[in-house]
């Protein structure tokens, strides 16, 4: 058998990237087709590290290749020594005052509507050089794209711990309803959802955390959830406002955090218990040295959070 070091060195090959592929795609074809590489070679490639570990990294079905737990502590260390070449170039380059450099987020929708690129654009006026990838996602992608290394920060409701994920920040993040200044509601201080009942509501898909936390509240008090409209995008549910005068949807503030800035939406508190079981959260992976550009970017993106959260979340 060879030497550790001599392993470690082999380790740090083309194998090891195309090995990192098929673990993030689950099949050799898939990722021949994002590498632009034949899949015999990259069949060769994982064979010589299965040899040189002697041991087998995946568990082969008819569906795909999953990696076992040979294979998932490998990966580990494959996502982690890509970070710190990446990690590295960013820094020499942060050398020059952070005149370049690339910063990737994977997020959920309410918070890449307008929150995040207008975070990002205020950013890149002070630092230019400062490149950035906004991934939307469900929540649970966003995270495993924090877990697999494509993506630097995440930014998602809460979903309960997660392992190996880091949370940077956490802040509340209440239900609340949605609704134009004209509405006849924005005359109290906080609504019930009694009263929202009254009114056509527009609502996200049953299987986002506003919209359970909502339902197990109108089940609480056996009001009728009956929606004129059911959507996965928020931006259709607040497009509906627009063009419903009487219309009501539900998100958490920094959803139209700029929206209620610029006297177009008016998000009411609403006082009903359950409905302010969320958090936002700010996730990196656990033991990654962030790049410098990273690592200013996300100071700043939480200073915005709790700048301008207004006592709201």
């Amino acid at each position: 058998m060879a030497t550790s070091q001599l392993i470690a060195r082999q380790l740090q090959d083309t194998a090891l990237r195309y090995f990192l592929e098929v673990v993030r795609c689950g099949s050799i074809s898939e990722a021949s087709t994002r590498l632009n590489v034949a899949s015999s070679a990259i069949s060769r490639h994982i064979a010589h590290l299965e040899a040189l570990l002697e041991v087998s990294l995946f568990d082969r079905h008819a569906r795909g290749m999953v990696p076992n737990a040979a294979g998932e502590l490998l990966a580990v260390h494959a996502i982690r020594a890509a970070h710190d070449a990446e990690r590295v170039v960013a820094d020499v380059h942060a050398l020059q005052g952070m005149q370049r450099g690339r910063v990737r987020i994977a997020s959920t929708e309410g918070f890449a509507m307008e929150f995040l690129p207008r975070v990002i654009g205020d950013f890149v006026e002070t630092h230019p050089g400062i490149q950035f990838h906004l991934g939307v996602h469900p929540p649970a992608e966003s995270t495993r794209r924090i877990l697999q290394g494509d993506a630097d920060i995440g930014m998602v409701m809460s979903r309960g711990a997660e392992k190996d994920i880091k949370i940077e920040h956490l802040q509340p993040s209440p239900v609340m309803a949605v609704m134009r200044q004209t509405h006849p509601l924005v005359r109290f201080r906080q609504l019930s959802l009694r009263q929202l009942m009254a009114y056509p509501l527009a609502l996200p898909e049953p299987d986002t955390t506003v919209r359970q936390l909502f339902d197990i509240a109108c089940h609480r008090q056996r009001l009728p959830v009956e929606p004129v409209l059911t959507s996965p995008y928020i931006a259709s549910l607040l497009g509906f406002l627009t063009h419903a005068p009487l219309g009501i949807t539900i998100c958490g503030e920094i959803s139209v955090r700029y929206q209620i800035e610029r006297g177009e939406l008016v998000a009411m508190p609403l006082k009903d218990r359950g409905l302010d079981l969320r958090n936002i959260e700010v996730q990196t992976l656990v033991g990654r040295t962030l790049s410098r550009a990273t690592q200013a970017f996300l100071d700043y993106l939480m200073a915005q959070l709790t700048g301008g959260a207004k006592g709201q979340g």
